[in-house]
C-alpha cells in the first residue's frame, strides 16, 4: 500500500492449520488418497455425495488424530462426535461438510516456540472439500469457467486451532514450522505444503494497547511459510491504514494472491456466519477406549523439542546445531546412525550442517537422494580423527565422491594417494626447505609479524599437496623459525 501508517498497532494472530492425515483411504469411504491422479479418478458415490449413500468412519484417521493430540499436549475426548457444517460451494458435492463442532476429539493443548507457549484450543477431524480449477486465466477473477476435481473430497483432515497468542509474522511462521515438525515426527501427516497436505487460515486483528481486540479478518488457505509471512505483513499495512484514516475493519474472509503479495475480499462476515451445524445423523458418536489413548501415548516417538534437548545435553552440541539437525527428521536419523558407527558427535554435526548441507542446497537434493550412507561418513570421520587424511583433503577430494557415487573411502584414499604424510622427519625437511628459500619472510616473522606464519604453512601444504598434518606443520614451524 502506498501510504505509510502513522501509528503502531498491536497485532493479534490466531491460526487454523489443516493437516491431511496419512491414511491410504478417505475419511468415510475406501477411495484412495493418492496425490496426482487424473481428475475425479479417486471418487465413488460416497465422496461424490450421491443420494442415499452412507459414510463409514476410517479407524486409522481416528488413531492419527489421537496421536497428534497427545503430541501437542491435548486432552483426548473419549466421546466426540461428528456434525454437518452446511454451506454451498461447487467443490462440496453434498452441500455440507462432515466436521466436528462442539465435541472435538482433542482439546486444550500447547506448542512452544522459543521462550513462548502458544495455546491450542482444539483439534477436530473433518473431511476435505474438492478442488476448483479456474480455467481461462491465471487469476480467479479473470477465469471464464471453472472445473471441479473431487479427488480430494472426503480426504481426512485434522484442523488444529490455536488461541490468539501469536503477535508477529515471524512468530506465526515459527509456530507453523514447529507444528509441521511435530506432525512429521509422529508420521500422521507428510507436511507437503506444495501439494496442500498442510495449509492454514490466518486470523488477524489490530488494536491499540489498552483497547479491546479489533475486528478480525480471516485469510484462507495460505500454503507456504513465505506466504504466511507476506499475507500477515500486507494485512497489517492494510488494516492499520484503514484505522489511521478513521475507518472500520469489516469482518470478512480474504484470499492471499501469491503473485501480487496482496489479500482481497472473498466474502463478507459482518455477522457471524451461520453454518447451521447439527449432529451428523449417519454416524454414531466416536467412542474411544482409554486403553487406546494410553497405548498411543506410550507409542509416541521422541518429539522435536525432546530430541533437540537431548542432543544438547548428551552430545554437547550447541543449540543452533541441535536445532538445525532436528529440523529435519531424516537428518536427525542420519546423524544418530553416523554416531552409532563410531564418529564423534561435534565432528559429525559440523560436517552434516556444513559441507554436506552446502552440497544438498546447491544441488537441490535431500540426503536420501544422494549415495552417502551413514557408514561411509562415519568411516571418513574416523580416518580424519586418526590423522590418515586431513579435513581439507576430505572436503576437497572425498566428500563429493561419497555423495555422488558412494565410493568406498579407503579405496578413494588409496587410488588418489590422499593419505597424509606421517613421517615427521620428511615433513621437517620440507619445512626447513621452505624457511631456507624465503629469507625475507623469515625476517618479517622475526620482526614481530606473526601473521606471516600462515605464508609458511601455505608453502608447506603446497609442496606436500595438502598431505601434511596442519597441526604438525605449525608445530615444526614454531620450532624451526625460532
Amino acid at each position: 500500500m502506498a501510504t505509510e501508517t502513522k501509528q503502531e498497532y498491536n497485532i493479534t494472530i490466531g491460526l487454523e492449520v489443516h493437516a491431511q492425515l496419512k491414511t491410504k483411504s478417505k475419511l468415510f469411504c475406501s477411495c484412495s488418497t493418492e496425490f496426482g491422479k487424473e481428475p475425479n479418478a479417486n471418487t465413488c458415490p460416497v465422496c461424490m455425495g450421491y443420494p442415499g449413500v452412507l459414510p463409514v468412519l476410517n479407524k486409522q484417521a481416528v488413531a492419527y488424530a489421537i496421536t497428534a493430540g497427545l503430541a501437542l499436549g491435548c486432552k483426548i475426548d473419549l466421546n466426540s462426535r461428528f456434525d454437518r457444517k452446511q454451506y454451498f460451494y461447487p467443490d462440496l458435492p453434498k452441500g455440507y461438510q462432515i466436521s466436528q463442532f462442539d465435541n472435538p476429539i482433542c482439546n486444550h493443548g500447547k506448542l512452544s516456540i522459543g521462550n513462548k507457549e502458544v495455546r491450542i484450543l482444539r483439534i477436530h477431524m473433518e473431511e476435505d472439500a474438492g478442488k476448483l480449477v479456474h480455467a481461462g486465466a491465471e487469476r480467479l477473477h479473470g477465469s471464464d469457467h471453472s472445473l471441479v476435481d473431487l479427488n480430494r473430497a472426503s480426504t481426512p483432515l485434522i484442523e488444529i486451532v490455536s488461541e490468539p497468542d501469536i503477535n508477529s509474522a515471524e512468530e506465526a511462521v515459527t509456530y507453523v514450522k514447529e507444528l509441521r515438525k511435530v506432525l512429521l515426527y509422529t508420521e500422521v501427516c507428510d507436511g507437503n505444503m506444495q501439494e496442500g497436505s498442510l495449509r492454514c487460515d490466518v486470523n488477524i486483528s489490530l488494536n491499540k494497547t489498552g483497547q479491546p481486540l479489533g475486528t478480525r479478518a480471516e485469510i484462507k488457505n495460505v500454503n507456504s511459510f513465505r506466504s504466511i509471512s507476506r499475507a500477515i505483513e500486507y494485512e497489517y499495512k492494510r488494516q492499520s491504514q484503514i484505522l489511521d484514516e478513521g475507518g472500520k475493519i469489516v469482518q470478512e474472509t480474504r484470499l492471499f494472491e501469491e503473485g501480487t503479495g496482496k489479500t482481497h475480499s472473498m466474502r463478507s462476515k459482518e455477522e457471524a456466519h451461520d453454518y447451521r451445524y447439527f449432529p451428523e445423523p449417519d454416524l454414531l458418536p466416536v467412542t474411544i477406549e482409554q486403553k487406546q489413548v494410553d497405548d498411543a501415548r506410550q507409542g509416541l516417538p521422541e518429539l522435536p523439542q525432546q530430541k533437540k534437548t537431548r542432543y544438547i545435553e548428551e552430545f554437547q552440541v550447541n543449540e543452533d546445531t541441535a536445532t538445525t539437525i532436528t529440523d529435519d527428521l531424516e537428518t536427525a536419523h542420519f546423524f544418530e546412525k553416523v554416531l552409532s558407527k563410531g564418529a564423534k558427535a561435534n565432528k559429525a554435526a559440523n560436517w552434516i550442517i556444513g559441507p554436506i548441507a552446502a552440497y544438498l542446497n546447491e544441488n537441490k537434493k535431500s540426503l536420501n537422494e544422494t549415495k552417502l550412507s551413514a557408514e561411509l561418513l562415519a568411516e571418513m570421520l574416523v580416518l580424519i580423527e586418526k590423522g590418515t587424511i586431513s579435513d581439507n583433503i576430505a572436503k576437497n577430494d572425498i566428500i563429493n565422491e561419497l555423495l555422488e557415487n558412494g565410493s568406498p573411502v579407503a579405496k578413494l584414499i588409496e587410488d588418489k594417494g590422499l593419505a597424509q604424510i606421517t613421517d615427521t622427519g620428511a615433513i621437517e625437511a620440507i619445512v626447513q626447505e621452505v624457511i631456507d628459500t624465503n629469507p625475507k619472510q623469515v625476517e618479517q616473522f622475526k620482526s614481530g609479524n606473526d601473521k606471516i606464519k600462515g605464508f609458511f604453512v601455505g608453502q608447506v601444504m603446497k609442496k606436500t599437496q595438502g598431505k601434511a598434518p596442519p597441526s604438525l606443520v605449525n608445530q615444526l614451524l614454531g620450532k624451526l623459525l625460532k
